[in-house]
């Protein structure tokens, strides 16, 4: 069973642009990038648009659709009515390229911040060892396919482009977050970094990264409050400061 919508796709580059409105047909079990595929391939052959698996674990094809940060692989047309019309737009956050490609190099110089994984001292890679709980602890956030979606949604930096200097946002924080809770990271300051490098003091845990999230990450509530009362214990807690006191003296 097919059926003719209506969309609403964003054309234009960084100088600007406008929604442009087709007619476009849809088959049964499609999903969003199907129609812009389709798009292309019958009206609009110079639209830009970026993806690649089309199977939800690239993290490719983001953009926003009715205002909703989504992947449009996995936005399926039988969540809107045949008579509703579909505004596809790119990524509020991010530079536009051209039409619904955006200039996401932001979070790559984010994530060339962070200090690596630093394995302990006398420990070789084959000789690793950690605990199952340990491990079920952190791989959560691995399953992050960095679409950027919770960047996107962030108000702090969506809403606030001079943000972007002082805030890493929310997939970086979980990253600061699991090398935080790795038994075998040897760095102790995990926390310290969150708060004067990455800004996690400016994230108020609206958990609006959490409701985008395409792999159900809990972002807010397993990586970025439990990396906050971190930060305050380090920063506040009166035995953790007369220990630091105490080794500060003692080096």
């Amino acid at each position: 069973m097919s059926y003719d919508a209506k969309f609403r796709v964003w054309r234009g580059d960084a100088d600007g642009g406008e929604l442009v409105d087709y007619t476009v047909e849809v088959n049964e079990g499609e999903v969003v990038l199907d129609i812009i595929h389709r798009l292309q391939a019958t009206q609009s052959g110079d639209l830009a648009v970026r993806w690649n698996c089309k199977a939800g674990k690239c993290g490719s094809c983001s953009a926003e659709v009715n205002g909703i940060p989504r992947l449009m692989c996995m936005t399926r047309m039988s969540t809107f009515t045949e008579t509703e019309t579909v505004t596809v737009t790119p990524m509020r956050a991010f530079p536009v390229i051209r039409d619904l490609v955006t200039d996401v190099s932001f979070n790559y110089e984010k994530a060339r911040q962070i200090p690596a994984f630093a394995p302990p001292e006398g420990v070789a890679p084959g000789d690793y060892r950690m605990q199952q709980v340990d491990v079920e602890r952190s791989q959560e956030f691995r399953k992050c396919i960095e679409c950027f979606l919770c960047q996107n949604t962030c108000h702090v930096v969506r809403d606030h482009e001079d943000n972007k200097e002082a805030f890493a946002g929310p997939r970086f924080l979980i990253r600061a977050a699991e090398l935080d809770m790795h038994p075998l990271d040897a760095r102790d300051d995990r926390a310290d970094f969150a708060r004067d490098e990455q800004g996690i003091g400016m994230c108020n845990i609206t958990k609006c990264c959490t409701e985008v999230c395409p792999e159900h990450i809990k972002i807010t509530d397993n990586a970025i409050i439990p990396m906050k009362e971190r930060v305050v214990g380090r920063r506040y807690d009166p035995l953790v400061w007369l220990g630091n006191k105490i080794s500060r003296r003692k080096d």
